[in-house]
């Protein structure tokens, strides 16, 4: 139908909704998920509103959405249909830089349709997930003034809720908070939050609110919806003005316009993502986010190469014993590359500092700086290079600029300080993920939101952080341990995250402290170890000083093999904000890792998932002193198979890793 008009005699706004006249009777469409246990109903009348059941129960309540454009009286005819359909999807998506190989969708998906717009929901077994459409002329050019996304609930749950630390700005963030465990009711009012958010249902189980498939289009974070009881998306306003700040050359924007997208001829806009739990392990290994992401634009992806980075930032550069002068210069690169070539490690990273950050020039580089002869000599031992830019002094110049440092055989960018979530950021987003393709070149993108499918339309973007990761320690004292075991359930849900971890100084509560150059971890040397398994990161770093590593090479070693990219992942056993042990498995080796909060505790844990026949068991644990000493371990080697069950203990704010490599 063609909606009333808001304001007399001013520009229609016209909400995306779907019924037949405005005085037909609301029509209510019903559709379940394979398994049958979820269920979406949408009505359609003056309002279009979606519900989601489970077995019966409410995960969520009566919510309304909405697009809200301004082009005029043209969108809809007086006698405009409702037009309906239903398909099955079931497909086998590769995915070579996911928790997995591959991804098995299974759905329903209904379609709404009414002339030059549409929208489509998709139920899964573990979710559900809508989308708007439009099918314009390529001439027709739309604006959105703003989207009404609400997810309700039933009754006043508590939600982990990870509200924006720029509370004067929230729309520029870097995405990285800890979460506040918090009744709706008690949502903060003068705040947002970003996504994911997860709430707790009870007996019912966890809803996580998210979404997917975010291009050239602004991404959404929450308010409290507090007349409902739950959720309200808000979006940023499109960029209108900017300035370039001195320190790095970053673009801060200054002005928006008054809508939040503009947008012509066919298109399909972002999936909302309602993901389902019914026990919290299920969580990290929720796909729909990738299902949900835009098919692979790479035609043949085998040049991509997941793996582990040493890293220069975190531990500023801190080497000793050599016979150099050590800083950001071509000597001290050459040192990482060996120390990563000893090590089995496939990439270094050229952080901030090898180019001018305050000429915003990518294609200079200091004079200390060689990157010819750092990438050639890292070529010559088998080690990728990867360089660390600004996100918009890459934009800058991004053809040239993938072109040139693509022909040197630079393997790849960390591209950070995006710190925007508004249509023009995206789609920078998209442009630098797309230009690095073509030029065969990895990214791992920093300052950035949460994953939304990205990492599937461009398996060459290996990671993403818009997490509250271990460089928090340099300068602060949050409950690291504590955040170690929610996250996964939360943040990594969407995608991987470069938490940035690794840690050989190892502290517990009473030692802690925030050093900058020198800096340590909470919780013990295990738990570190016991991150690689645990979380996702394609791309993962070796934080600390290659000087710590060469001291402890019994971890390094066991560090350098546990697999980036693997063939399957499972979550043995977990609680939210409690404890987690997560087992991955490639080509038949299975690395599993556990992670406990600031609580010590002791786990049962059947080896069930094993293949037939016995395996080595190489198993990392907390140390006898580990409550004491952090960087106690103890090592032991044993032939188990699937009938064993091991008895691990963890210390406070400890973990565990072990190897299982199956006995020839």
């Amino acid at each position: 139908m063609l909606m009333k008009s808001l304001f007399k005699g001013m520009m229609l706004v016209v909400a995306v909704l779907f019924v037949t006249h405005a005085e037909a009777a609301d029509k209510t469409y019903r559709m379940s998920s394979p398994d049958g246990k979820i269920v979406v109903k949408v009505t359609a009348g003056d309002q279009l509103t979606y519900s989601v059941e489970r077995e019966g129960k409410v995960l969520v309540a009566p919510s309304q959405i909405a697009m809200k454009l301004n082009n005029g009286e043209t969108i809809w005819g007086e006698n405009a249909k409702l037009r309906f359909k239903s398909s099955h999807i079931r497909e086998t998506i590769p995915s070579p830089s996911h928790r997995s190989k591959e991804v098995t969708v299974d759905c329903w998906q209904m379609d709404l349709s009414c002339r030059d717009y549409g929208v489509q929901f998709r139920v899964f077994d573990n979710g559900v997930a809508w989308r708007f459409y439009s099918r314009l002329k390529d001439e027709d050019v739309v604006t959105v003034d703003d989207e009404v996304a609400e997810i309700n609930f039933d009754a006043d749950y508590k939600a982990w809720v990870p509200y924006c630390r720029n509370t004067k700005e929230p729309f520029k963030d870097s995405w990285e908070s800890i979460y506040t465990y918090t009744p709706i009711s008690q949502f903060n009012p003068e705040n947002l939050a970003f996504l994911p958010v997860l709430v707790d249902l009870g007996e019912r189980g966890k809803v996580l609110v998210t979404e997917s498939d975010l291009e050239s289009y602004p991404g959404m974070l929450v308010a409290a919806n507090a007349e409902q009881g739950g959720f309200a998306g808000r979006f940023p306003k499109y960029p209108k003005e900017s300035i370039f700040l001195p320190t790095r050359c970053q673009e801060k924007i200054v002005a928006t316009e008054d809508y939040i997208a503009r947008f012509s001829g066919e298109r399909t806009f972002p999936w909302r993502v309602i993901a389902f739990a019914k026990e919290d392990r299920e969580l990290p290994t929720n796909d729909l986010v990738y299902a949900l992401g835009a098919p692979c634009r790479i035609a043949d992806p085998s040049w991509i190469v997941p793996g582990h980075s040493a890293w220069d930032w975190w531990n500023d550069w801190s080497i000793s014993h050599v016979d150099f002068k050590v800083g950001i210069n071509t000597e001290t690169y050459k040192y990482f590359v060996d120390f990563a070539a000893e090590y089995d490690l496939e990439y270094i990273i050229l952080d901030e500092g090898w180019s001018p950050p305050k000429e915003g020039d990518v294609m200079k580089s200091i004079p200390e700086i060689d990157v010819k002869e750092i990438v050639d000599y890292a070529k010559s031992k088998d080690v990728k290079v990867i360089l660390w830019v600004v996100a918009n002094v890459l934009d800058d110049k991004l053809e040239e600029a993938m072109k040139y440092y693509g022909d040197l055989g630079v393997a790849g960018w960390k591209v950070d300080f995006i710190d925007r979530t508004d249509q023009k950021a995206v789609e920078m987003i998209y442009r630098i993920s797309d230009a690095a393709a073509r030029n065969k070149m990895v990214i791992d993108f920093h300052g950035m939101y949460k994953p939304t499918g990205l990492n599937r339309t461009y398996p060459n973007v290996l990671n993403f952080e818009g997490v509250f990761g271990l460089e928090q320690l340099k300068w602060s004292n949050p409950d690291m341990p504590l955040y170690d075991v929610t996250m996964p359930f939360i943040r990594m849900v969407p995608g991987p995250a470069d938490y940035t971890q690794g840690a050989m100084r190892n502290a517990n509560k009473t030692n802690f402290r925030s050093i900058y150059s020198t800096p340590m971890s909470q919780g013990t040397r295990c738990h570190q170890i016991g991150t690689y398994v645990v979380f996702d990161s394609p791309l993962v770093m070796l934080c600390d000083t290659p000087v710590n590593y060469k001291n402890e090479p019994e971890v390094t070693q066991f560090i350098a093999r546990i697999p980036t990219n693997p063939d399957r992942t499972v979550v043995l056993q977990g609680k939210v904000g409690e404890y987690i042990v997560t087992a991955r498995e490639k080509e038949g080796t299975w690395y599993v890792g556990g992670l406990t909060n600031w609580t010590g505790r002791t786990i049962e844990l059947p080896l069930t998932f094993l293949g037939d026949g016995m395996y080595e068991a190489e198993i990392l644990t907390d140390g006898v002193n580990a409550n004491r000493v952090g960087e106690d371990y103890r090592r032991e080697v044993r032939t188990v198979n699937q009938s064993t069950t091991l008895t691990v203990d963890m210390a406070n704010g400890g973990g565990f890793a072990m190897i299982l490599t199956k006995s020839k």
